[in-house]
C-alpha cells in the first residue's frame, strides 16, 4: 500500500462553484518533494491538511474533520473505464491518491502511517455537490456517484509531518465496529435508517455525522 500521488490545488474562478467568489480549488495537481501535513482548525476557521493547498469554500470544506482527502486509484480506474477517458491522479480533489488501499471500505477510526511521521484516521466518506460535477463535466454525476458508493474518505490529522508521493501506508489501527465510510455515505445520503448503527464509530466519525446520528436516535427512540 502507498502514495501514488499527493495532489494540491490552487484557488481558480469557475462558473460552477455557488462559493461567493467563483473560487474552487478543486482542481489538484501532483506536487513535487515533500508536502508538510497538520490539523488545519475547526471547520469553517480551517481549510486543508496539506499545506499550499487551496480550500476556497470552508462554509462546506476543510477543517480538521475534513483535513485530507483521499481516494483510491482502483476507484479512479473503474470510473475511467465507466466514463470512457482518462482520469489522472487529483482528477477527483483528492489531495492523496492511494495504491492497494480499500479506501471506501476503510473503517471509520482506522489510522493510516504515511511515511515515517504522519498518522491519519478516517472520518467519512465524501458527499457529491455541484462543483464536482461542474468540474469533471458530467451531466447527472452527483446521482450517479452517489449510486456507485465508492466515496472515497475524509480523514483527520493525528501526527504531523510530511508526506511523500511514493510513500508506503500502513493500517496500524482498525476498530473492531464494522463501520465504514462507505456505510457512512449511505447513511447521511440515501440510507437514513443506517444512522443509529454509525454510532457504534462513537467520536472517530466526523462531528456533524455523530450529530445527526444522535438527533435520529433521539427523533426516532431507536437505539
Amino acid at each position: 500500500m502507498k502514495l501514488l500521488s499527493v495532489n494540491l490545488g490552487r484557488p481558480r474562478q469557475v462558473p460552477y462553484t455557488n462559493q461567493p467568489d467563483g473560487l474552487t480549488g478543486i482542481d489538484k495537481q501532483p506536487a513535487e518533494g515533500p508536502v508538510p501535513v497538520a490539523a488545519p482548525g475547526p471547520k469553517g476557521v480551517g481549510a486543508s491538511g496539506l499545506a499550499g493547498d487551496a480550500v476556497c469554500d470552508t462554509r462546506y470544506h476543510g477543517g480538521d474533520d475534513q483535513a485530507v482527502y483521499a481516494y483510491a486509484r482502483e476507484d479512479l480506474d473503474a470510473w475511467a473505464r465507466e466514463l470512457g477517458r482518462p482520469l489522472a491522479n487529483g482528477s477527483f480533489g483528492e489531495n492523496i491518491t492511494t495504491d492497494g488501499l480499500d479506501v471506501s471500505g476503510a473503517l471509520i477510526g482506522e489510522r493510516w502511517r504515511i511515511g515515517p511521521t504522519v498518522v491519519l484516521e478516517v472520518t467519512s466518506g465524501r458527499i457529491p455537490c455541484a462543483t464536482f460535477q461542474g468540474h469533471l463535466g458530467e451531466r447527472g454525476w452527483v446521482r450517479r456517484f452517489t449510486q456507485k458508493g465508492a466515496t472515497g474518505a475524509y480523514l483527520r490529522v493525528i501526527e504531523p509531518g510530511e508526506i511523500w508521493a511514493g510513500d508506503p501506508v500502513e493500517i496500524v489501527h482498525r476498530p473492531d465496529h464494522g463501520v465504514t465510510a462507505a456505510m457512512q455515505f449511505r447513511a447521511v445520503t440515501t440510507e437514513r435508517e443506517l444512522l443509529p448503527r454509525l454510532l457504534a464509530a462513537g467520536t472517530a466519525l466526523h462531528s456533524e455525522t455523530l450529530a445527526k446520528a444522535r438527533t435520529y436516535v433521539a427523533e426516532h427512540g431507536v437505539r
